[in-house]
């Protein structure tokens, strides 16, 4: 019984992971949807300052460790990335640096959507000293458009491994309590109580189910560790606290399922007639 448990455990176990890293993947890309408020040629440190203190003062910033997420890169910075990163240096080909300096600010996530990034750009366009405010429409309604397929996909495929794995472990509790039907009886006839008969089998399928969940997670883990060395950028994806979590709720579903499946068990082989349990 433990086995078939554990490895039904071992399956949630296996979609809570995948649901976890979708989830984070789905965080990580947002957390780097950027908008970029281009200034004008003509500003001033003042205006810088005062433009900086305008972003800061708007909701819709995304914040990281309690800081804003506003990021100043001038126009001389600009020039030396896009040269380092080329080789290239084309201001020394031009004459000029035709680069503008810039904020780029990190949108929260729930302003990341096109309607919002729209009413966003319409506003800091109108700020005095802004040049251009510039954002990528097509990026925000693609991940908005995949997140939402993958949460949809995912939620039903949920639901139906939770439903297929409840009733699998219920009917491997009900045939394990089967050939003890006849000494469930035997304690009924000779004055034994309902608490007195059931408490050690629920004890036990308590226990049962304990154990499963601890191999589960387990297994889950040595899982995980093994996927990290094939697939490299995996472990990049720090999970946190979540993973706890996740051990948590197969030890619960495991304690939970077992004891709950076995009480129903035990009180319907309590119920029946002799002629029945034969």
């Amino acid at each position: 019984m433990v086995f078939s448990i554990t490895l039904a455990l071992f399956l949630i176990g296996l979609l809570g992971l995948m649901i976890l890293h979708a989830n984070r993947l789905t965080s990580i890309i947002r957390e780097n949807i950027t908008m970029q408020v281009y200034l004008q040629k003509t500003v001033t440190e003042n205006d810088r300052i005062r433009i900086n203190k305008l972003l800061s003062e708007k909701e819709y910033i995304a914040k990281k460790s309690n800081n804003l997420e506003i990021v100043y890169i001038s126009r001389e910075d600009a020039a030396k990335s896009f040269a380092t990163k080329t080789g290239e240096d084309f201001v020394a080909f031009l004459g000029e640096n035709p680069l503008r300096d810039a904020f780029v600010i990190t949108i929260a996530p729930e302003y990341q959507t096109e309607e919002s990034m729209t009413k966003i750009q319409a506003e800091l366009s109108k700020t005095e000293s802004v040049f251009e405010v510039a954002f990528t429409p097509s990026l925000v309604q693609t991940i908005n458009s995949n997140a939402a397929t993958i949460t949809i996909i995912l939620a039903g495929v949920t639901i139906i491994v939770l439903l297929t794995i409840v009733i699998l472990i219920n009917n491997t509790i009900k045939l394990a309590l089967f050939s003890q039907r006849f000494l469930i009886r035997s304690m009924q006839l000779v004055g034994a109580k309902t608490g007195f008969i059931i408490w050690p089998f629920v004890r036990s399928a308590a226990i049962h189910g304990l154990v499963a969940g601890l191999f589960a997670s387990i297994l889950l883990f040595a899982a995980q560790k093994y996927a990290y060395t094939i697939i490299k950028d995996l472990n990049q994806i720090d999970l946190g606290d979540r993973l706890l979590i996740l051990y948590a709720i197969l030890l619960t579903i495991g304690i939970v399922i077992g004891a709950a499946s076995t009480l129903t068990a035990v009180r319907r082989y309590l119920k029946m007639s002799l002629n029945e349990l034969y």
